[in-house]
């Protein structure tokens, strides 16, 4: 059986290379913050990218800035004139995100929000063409709740870590709250009517949400 690791390796060797601010973006934060393993990182940054290039949103949100990756590889895909919003609750790290938003070129078109995304969501007078939620995972369901009537139908909503490292398939891990967040989560999307919805196993899971009727 091929070692998981080289494969991984294989993966990365043939896929768009890394622009040189996400390189730095990404090494400065393993040196710098903790709990860097949060990071996008390359392949899903890749796949985040792609994403936005196809869909080509007038307005993207983000709930969960961290550093800054993704909402530069999801800025890629905007429309001409278009504009990201992204929300952080940890004002230590909107710096970071600047500084990196500054150096690719794409301050001008990403707002940055710092607080609970539950009390900005609401003072966004806004629709989004594509959400990305990857926040508090004990919060997604409420993050759902606030955004899905700000998706117009075709718009598309993809959230992270919904596979939570295999813990949504142990029964005896159901009873912690980030996991019970993420069963919660997976659950209201899929008996969901207004929405059709796919998981893509990569890393810890991305689900791939469209919605289909008001």
């Amino acid at each position: 059986m091929t070692d998981p690791v080289l494969l991984d390796q294989y993966i990365l060797n043939h896929i768009s290379p890394e622009e040189e601010f996400l390189r730095e973006l990404d090494r400065e934060t393993h040196i710098k913050i903790l709990g860097s393993r949060m990071l996008s990182g390359h392949l899903q940054g890749q796949i985040l990218s792609m994403i936005s290039c196809m869909i080509k949103p007038s307005c993207i949100l983000e709930i969960g800035t961290f550093t800054g990756y993704s909402a530069l590889c999801l800025a890629k895909g905007l429309a001409e004139g278009g504009q990201l919003h992204t929300i952080e609750i940890d004002d230590e790290l909107e710096s970071i995100a600047q500084k990196y938003f500054l150096k690719s070129g794409f301050a001008d078109r990403i707002v940055q929000h710092i607080g609970d995304a539950r009390q900005i969501i609401p003072a966004i007078n806004q629709s989004f063409d594509l959400v990305f939620i990857d926040a508090d995972k004990r919060d997604y369901c409420d993050y759902y709740h606030l955004i899905i009537d700000k998706i117009p139908v075709g718009g598309f909503l993809l959230a992270d870590n919904v596979l939570w490292d295999g813990k949504v398939a142990d029964p005896d891990a159901a009873g912690e709250d980030q996991t019970r967040g993420i069963l919660e989560f997976n659950d209201l999307v899929q008996t969901d009517p207004r929405v059709k919805n796919v998981i893509l196993p990569v890393r810890d899971g991305i689900m791939v949400v469209q919605k289909v009727a008001e």
